[in-house]
């Protein structure tokens, strides 16, 4: 769905980027990967608003600081 912007089940094009965050206290759509806040992964979701189908994505950026914390 990110990428092509239509649903893989239902063949939908009516597809929402809900972009992650990170609030206090590890609230939000992210993977902690250092002690603060502003060293959180965030998980940016895409939503089919046709069928409810959603998948979460991790910006390519961010792959090597997962990598490094949990390899």
């Amino acid at each position: 769905m990110k990428n092509s912007r239509i649903c893989p089940k239902c063949n939908g094009s009516n597809i929402l980027r809900i972009e992650g965050n990170s609030g206090a206290y590890g609230s939000g759509n992210n993977i902690p990967v250092g002690f603060t806040i502003f060293t959180y992964v965030k998980v940016h979701r895409y939503l089919c608003c046709d069928c409810g189908y959603s998948e979460e994505w991790i910006d390519k950026e961010d792959i090597p600081k997962l990598e490094k914390k949990f390899r």
